[in-house]
């Protein structure tokens, strides 16, 4: 009689050894588990440094040449494409198509599981049809596990199209798959605290690589001034405020000077830097700042040197963190 197999290759379905008593231990022992596995994931991503770079420079070109980063993928995958992209407009100002996050099911597959729709092959040929992708775009799949029917639908679907294609991936994908990609990206962390729970170890990796290509891409562009958000959208009073105080400490002003100069350059912090940097009116602080790509440095010089915080617990002590 033959003994059936149950093992999956992929890595992501395999169980971990250091965690197979893990349903007898106690809530500090869980802790402790999953914390030591999540401690090994942002080494695993390093390791991924050169491809990840790969993919900023490929976004960069998509948006320069007035494409769009599309992501796609199902469950945990297609949620933090979406969350990534949705964190872009408030961050970098960038206007809502610019990243996209497409998710099989849906939107209502963000709140409501949909776990079915990752089968559904013609709905993800379909999605990248609906989403119009062109020749300009960039189309990053998504895909934990590295066979997803539905991200592996779609890639194909903008392969032929003609668009430019990437693969995020924490376990080996198909090889044909692999191959057909321009940039592919696996941070492979290894099986999981719970067999399969790929929202965790995989999850966090995928958050940390997703983080590091749109942030990466955008300070390409010139959406930041040394390390300041300048292109945010000021939508809450938070964000005000945020702006303002990134004014006044770029121009050496009160906020009083930072909120008015903001509102005359119509509320881009950006502009308002330049407008007082260079003491000029909003038409010319827009042509300086095309003139320079973009880019705040160019325009007006070094943003100030980043001062030492003193945490609350120094205060006091004329030794500051070096003290006793």
């Amino acid at each position: 009689m033959t003994t059936p197999s149950f093992h999956d290759p992929r890595l992501t379905e395999q169980r971990n050894p250091r965690t197979e008593r893990i349903d007898v231990a106690s809530s500090l022992e869980i802790v402790d588990l999953i914390n030591a596995e999540d401690a090994s994931v942002a080494a695993v991503v390093r390791r991924c440094r050169e491809a990840i770079a790969r993919a900023i420079e490929l976004v960069v070109d998509a948006f320069r040449n007035e494409g769009r980063l599309i992501y796609v993928g199902a469950g945990t995958s297609g949620r933090l494409g979406v969350l990534d992209a949705s964190e872009c407009p408030p961050t970098f100002g960038s206007p809502p198509e610019m990243v996209v996050g497409v998710i099989a099911g849906g939107y209502q597959a963000l709140v409501k599981p949909a776990e079915g729709a990752e089968d559904d092959v013609n709905a993800g040929m379909e999605a990248m049809d609906t989403a119009r992708v062109g020749l300009q775009d960039i189309v990053i799949g998504i895909a934990a596990s590295g066979t997803t029917p539905y991200v592996r639908a779609a890639l194909s679907r903008a392969q032929t199209i003609g668009a430019v294609t990437g693969l995020i991936s924490c376990s080996t994908p198909p090889k044909l798959l692999a191959d057909s990609c321009d940039v592919v990206i696996l941070p492979e962390v290894g099986p999981e605290v719970l067999t399969g729970s790929t929202r965790m170890k995989a999850g966090t990796a995928t958050k940390l690589v997703l983080n590091t290509i749109t942030t990466g891409a955008m300070i390409r562009l010139g959406k930041v001034y040394g390390n300041l958000m300048v292109d945010l959208m000021a939508t809450s009073e938070k964000l005000r405020d945020r702006g303002e105080r990134i004014a006044m400490e770029c121009c050496a002003v009160d906020r009083a000077r930072a909120r008015a100069a903001i509102e005359q350059a119509g509320g881009s912090v950006k502009l308002a830097i330049v407008m007082v940097r260079l003491g000029v009116g909003k038409d010319e602080a827009r042509r300086a700042l095309d003139a320079a790509g973009g880019f705040v440095r160019h325009a007006v010089g070094d943003p100030p040197p980043v001062t030492e915080v003193i945490r609350k617990e120094d205060r006091g002590n004329p030794l500051g963190s070096s003290g006793p």
